[in-house]
């Protein structure tokens, strides 16, 4: 391997198979901590949901901040992967397009205390931003290229736009009794059907 200019790069370490394993499941187990009890949950309870030992998660990710970034980061990345995936396996892109969403949905109401969590740090918050739209966006651009393309759906709409409005539905909850930012959004997917 060389970079550029001729010279030998060192070649990234890649982590054995089963130390990836273990990070995705305290990257899990973090990620249904901080749902039920917030981004300030003790690490004890997310090492007794993993079945692993604190100084387990402090040799993963050494700082708070570090692990709430990795949980960020996988869950992105898990959304990303599943357009494709939904795309060949999920009926028709409409469907596919609506079940994307629900994941997206899921995604960003697990995200309660992450931009109070992050604030302290801007660019880390900035970086994480620019993850998520490089990640999200052809995502979405797919499922609603294949929707267009299938005649289910109005050509034109901009995924930006989309993950923008449903982030805008899912801010609501928790705000308002009896509010259900999950059925708004799907009056939104609804609403992207061609009559």
């Amino acid at each position: 391997m060389s970079d550029h200019d001729g010279v030998a790069a060192t070649p990234v370490p890649r982590k054995r198979a089963d130390a990836r394993r273990n990070e995705a499941t305290l990257l899990e187990a973090a990620a249904a901590t901080f749902l039920a009890a917030g981004v300030d949950a003790p690490v004890r309870d997310i090492a007794a949901r993993a079945g692993v030992g604190v100084g387990t998660i402090y040799r993963h990710f050494p700082t708070r901040a570090d692990l709430i970034v990795a949980v960020y980061r996988h869950q992105v990345q898990a959304c990303a992967e599943a357009a494709p995936t939904l795309l060949a396996t999920g009926g028709t892109p409409h469907t596919a397009l609506a079940a994307w969403i629900n994941l997206f949905v899921d995604f960003l109401v697990t995200k309660h205390g992450l931009a109070g969590a992050l604030q302290s740090d801007a660019a880390a918050f900035e970086t994480l931003h620019g993850y998520f739209l490089d990640r999200l966006v052809p995502a979405c651009a797919q499922l609603l290229d294949a929707a267009a393309e299938a005649g289910e759906i109005q050509p034109g709409v901009h995924p930006e736009e989309l993950l923008f409005a449903v982030g805008n539905l899912c801010a609501g909850a928790g705000r308002m009794p009896h509010y259900d930012a999950r059925r708004m959004v799907a009056l939104l997917i609804t609403g992207l059907r061609r009559p």
